[in-house]
């Protein structure tokens, strides 16, 4: 083999080595993009599972932040809060102040408990002569719990004849009026379907449980029944309130809508397994009443979301889900917090101090955002609206910083900063579109907050029965949230309604239903929690 065929094949043999080193190079690569986002995976699993529901960016996170539920004493323990008073050997140590105790009970009704003695102990030890009063010292004041109890109302109507008519073949005979029934032929009442719907839908106390409490108050009333009342009530009279609710809200400028699964085991045509979905619209900060309402539907298709605002046009906040790209004639203003969380979800567990990540860096851009939105509260809508989009102005310079530096960053593709990063590019035409009006929102959190409740909620009761007993979820939830908002007693408001509804014309004449609306001039003497 002559010298320059040997070079040949060392040649040869030197390109098939750095080829195959190439290709294990990107393997390799390869292999530790997929530990990297597997191991993001895994992290956020642990987060989702075990680390606290906020948001908010803190110091420091013990135990990895993962939250235990069994220490709530220890961890709502503030010493500084002076009720009760601490006591030492010398005895008790009494409050400074009373401002805050005083707010606690400013409401309460009270009782006074004089503690006198007896007559024999009425006489001077000394001289034994009959001791006299000179006054009442205060000793302290306690709250007093009061068990629930139960009592049976039956109605009678009196019934009066005219003594005269009697002598005649055609007496007269006339009846007093009495009130009907909530449900005909049922022992159900306001106050007791009331409080059904309270504890469930405001404590996210399941009926099976209520069972039990009802039997300790002495009466045998199954869930059966009780589902029985809340779905024929929701049907009756929720439905009618929810409709009017719905034809105020489609009059509005702004909606915030969010949606969130739902089980419910007995659709027709779906297994009990699959999801379906309850959607929520609300108003924004529009400066007028605030309406909350919950709608069922079997799935989590964007025609649902169509068909319910079809006859709204304005702006709609929601998060970057794609199925809101189906609605017609509205202007879409995406969410800032949502993108934030991407952000969020992106930081390594171990970072360098001093040295900001990406994905850092990119929540912080978020936090500056938002420290200039609230700098903004307490100015008009108009006020607001120049400030935004004034040229100069500091969060406009912020907004073109931080889209100038998303696009001179590349993420390692299938990463979580890689998902935050094109989530960030594919909703940028409607970032910025809370700068058109002064009213709007930079985040869609009002629809997060108003979703919560049934969230919470759905952890206690998981599924739904029935696609009936969803949509009377929805109707009830709708009226709580929107009573809530209104600055109602929840009990108090469902009381209200079951009491005067039963009487009133609403199905022929929906005007009807304006004096029962939460924000009526009526509802709020009857039922305002402040009142």
């Amino acid at each position: 083999m002559d010298l320059q065929e040997y070079i040949r094949k060392l040649e040869q043999q030197n390109k098939e080595l750095l080829e195959q080193i190439r290709t294990l190079t990107e393997q390799l690569e390869k292999q530790n993009r997929q530990i990297e986002n597997l191991t993001e995976i895994i992290r956020q699993m642990q987060r989702d599972k075990y680390g606290a529901s906020s948001e908010k960016t803190k110091k420091s996170e013990p135990l990895d932040g993962q939250l235990c539920i069994f220490n709530e004493v220890e961890a709502e323990f503030k010493e500084e809060v002076k009720e009760p008073a601490k006591i030492t050997k010398g005895g008790n140590i009494r409050a400074k102040g009373r401002n805050r105790k005083e707010m606690i009970l400013k409401d309460i009704p009270v009782e006074e408990i004089i503690c006198d003695a007896p007559e024999e102990k009425l006489y001077c030890k000394r001289c034994g002569n009959r001791l006299k009063k000179i006054g009442n010292e205060f000793v302290r004041e306690e709250i007093v719990y009061i068990p629930a109890q139960l009592k049976i109302r039956r109605y009678f109507r009196v019934a009066y004849e005219c003594p005269q008519c009697k002598k005649g073949d055609d007496p007269f005979i006339a009846k007093t009026y009495a009130p009907s029934a909530v449900l005909p032929h049922s022992l159900a009442s306001p106050s007791s379907i009331a409080n059904v719907i309270y504890q469930k839908y405001v404590n996210a106390v399941p009926l099976y449980r209520q069972e039990k409490d009802w039997e300790d108050l002495g009466i045998d009333l199954s869930r059966t029944t009780m589902a029985n009342w809340v779905i024929r009530c929701s049907q009756d009279y929720f439905k009618p309130i929810v409709e009017k609710l719905k034809e105020e809200l489609l009059k509005r400028d702004i909606v915030h809508c969010d949606e969130t699964p739902v089980q419910v085991l007995k659709e027709e045509g779906k297994k009990p397994q699959t999801k379906s979905y309850m959607w929520l619209y609300r108003t924004g900060d529009d400066g007028k009443e605030p309406i909350i309402i919950y709608d069922y539907k079997m799935s989590r298709s964007g025609e649902n979301a169509a068909n319910f605002l079809k006859d709204f046009k304005g702006y709609v906040h929601s998060d970057g889900y794609s199925g809101y790209n189906k609605l017609k004639g509205i202007t879409r203003c995406g969410c800032w917090a949502h993108l934030r969380r991407k952000f969020v979800e992106a930081i390594p567990r171990t970072v360098i101090p001093g040295k900001p990540t990406n994905a850092e860096t990119g929540r912080d851009y978020c936090d500056k955002l938002f420290a200039i939105e609230r700098s903004y509260a307490e100015l008009s809508p108009m006020d607001r609206h120049s400030r935004r989009n004034d040229p100069k102005g500091a969060e406009r310079k912020l907004l073109d910083a931080f889209w100038s530096w998303i696009d001179g960053i590349v993420p390692m593709q299938g990463s979580a900063l890689y998902r935050a990063v094109t989530y960030a590019l594919n909703q940028k035409p409607y970032m910025e579109n809370y700068m058109k009006d002064g009213r709007l929102s930079i985040s869609n959190n009002a629809a997060e907050n108003a979703i919560r409740p049934f969230t919470v909620g759905r952890k206690n009761w998981l599924f739904a029965d029935t696609p009936a007993g969803a949509d009377a979820s929805a109707a009830i939830y709708s009226i709580v949230e929107t009573a809530k908002a209104s600055g109602l007693n929840v009990y108090s408001y469902f009381e209200y309604l079951l009491k005067y509804m039963p009487d009133q014309r609403f199905r022929t004449d929906t005007s009807e239903l304006e004096a029962l609306l939460p924000w009526s001039k009526r509802t709020q003497e009857k039922c305002n929690k402040n009142a």
